[in-house]
């Protein structure tokens, strides 16, 4: 757990400010060659999904947890090959993102029965991105009220379960495990 974060009882507490990375996570290396960016580094890791909080893999998308989220369950649908822009999506790789994505609204809604979805892409740091290097969409779950104190006043969103028991939750609700 980072040291932002702090653990109370069995709430989670995130800054609000806090994103899944920097801006700058895709910077060459000392030899000029492009690093990998976030979503690179955690599909071609060796750690299990349930470190690395991916729900379900496919050849060409991956739906794994955000891990400083805005609210419980909030997922990320990820193409597998590293894509800026949408519009450089295959035909194939549109079809599955918007599966994945389309997967990911219903098993959230049955998981966490949210009152809505806010569901959609930052294309682009100017569009407020944060990982700027390699396009993903949003699946946050909401709840009538659901902006409180501790968002409004001090910056920072509880979270009524921590990622793993949110992690296993989908996991055993998604359409592969039944």
């Amino acid at each position: 757990m980072k040291a932002d974060q702090q653990k109370n009882g069995n709430e989670h507490t995130t800054k609000e400010n806090e994103h899944t990375t920097g801006k700058d996570e895709h910077k060459a290396n000392k030899h000029n060659a492009p690093e990998c960016t976030l979503f690179e580094k955690i599909l071609k890791s060796d750690l299990p999904d349930s470190q690395t909080l991916i729900v379900s893999r496919t050849d060409l998308v991956c739906t794994l947890l955000n891990r400083y989220p805005y609210s419980v369950g909030h997922l990320l649908v990820v193409p597998c090959r590293v894509v800026v822009e949408l519009d450089k999506l295959t035909n194939a790789e549109s079809i599955a993102l918007w599966e994945g994505v389309r997967t990911a609204a219903a098993t959230v809604k049955h998981v966490f029965k949210p009152d809505g979805l806010n569901i959609g892409a930052n294309i682009g740091s100017g569009a407020g991105a944060s990982v700027a290097d390699h396009m993903h969409v949003h699946v946050v779950p909401r709840w009538n009220a659901d902006t409180g104190f501790m968002s409004s006043i001090s910056n920072a969103r509880v979270l009524p379960m921590t990622l793993h028991e949110c992690w296993e939750r989908l996991q055993k609700a998604w359409p592969h495990s039944r």
